[in-house]
């Protein structure tokens, strides 16, 4: 059995959210918030997500949408115990976690929504101490595209995959997106700071779209003195849609 880790006693949305989450390792950041910000979900549909760590973006998103049902994939026991516990703790009953690698998951059943924020960082770049970090972004080649290939299949008809990526990332998960029959791409780009490129973007494709790609306006998210904009607030502390439904 994995070793459960020293936790600490957090909140997600200013309270609203009880989240507990380890002390060491990899520590969440406002991406699962802005990633579950983005899924055009309502209420009583069947979502995914993929890579579900703690559960912050499974937990950002029930406490936007009411009555929604679903499953987390989490291959670290440890940290599939931990999301399981604070689904249970917030109430959200229809959710469950699978301790499972995500190319090895078999669909049971379809989803409207599937949503993921990939491993991304090169396995040829310098790793991680810390063994949960590494298996948290590390990634190899063909994972990217192996994440998306599984999660698109288990969406019905014209049911979303939303990514959240580096912006050096998209044109590979753009690619795909498009072959795993998931088109009408829109494009977020999530800029840090007022002229400040962009380090981040969020992906979102519709499976069996038929429909143009489409470039959102995107989301500044601090302001210069380096305090978050007031529309970056609205989605962390409001429980705000990032991409409007």
């Amino acid at each position: 059995m994995a070793e459960t880790p020293e936790l600490s006693d957090g909140t997600l949305f200013g309270g609203q959210v009880i989240y507990r989450q380890p002390v060491g390792g990899y520590r969440t950041g406002i991406e699962p918030i802005l990633l579950a910000a983005s899924v055009p979900a309502r209420p009583g549909e069947r979502v995914l997500e993929a890579g579900t760590g703690a559960g912050a973006g499974l937990l950002a998103l029930t406490a936007r949408i009411k009555n929604l049902s679903g499953t987390g994939l989490e291959s670290d026991p440890a940290m599939a115990r931990l999301a399981a516990d604070n689904l249970a703790a917030n109430n959200c009953a229809g959710v469950r976690i699978d301790c499972t690698q995500v190319e090895a998951w078999q669909p049971d059943g379809s989803y409207d929504h599937a949503f993921a924020n990939p491993p991304w960082h090169s396995d040829c770049s310098t790793p991680s101490p810390l063994p949960a970090r590494r298996m948290a972004k590390i990634a190899t080649g063909a994972t990217l595209h192996a994440w998306i290939g599984k999660l698109a299949s288990a969406l019905r008809h014209r049911g979303t995959l939303t990514l959240i990526l580096p912006s050096a990332s998209f044109v590979d998960a753009t690619q795909a997106l498009a072959a795993a029959q998931c088109a009408e791409i829109a494009l977020m780009p999530l800029w840090p700071k007022p002229g400040r490129a962009a380090k981040l973007v969020i992906l979102q494709g519709t499976r069996h779209g038929k429909g143009p790609g489409r470039i959102l306006p995107g989301l500044i998210v601090h302001e210069p003195n380096g305090a978050y904009t007031p529309e970056a607030n609205r989605i962390l502390r409001e429980r705000a849609a990032l991409i409007d439904q």
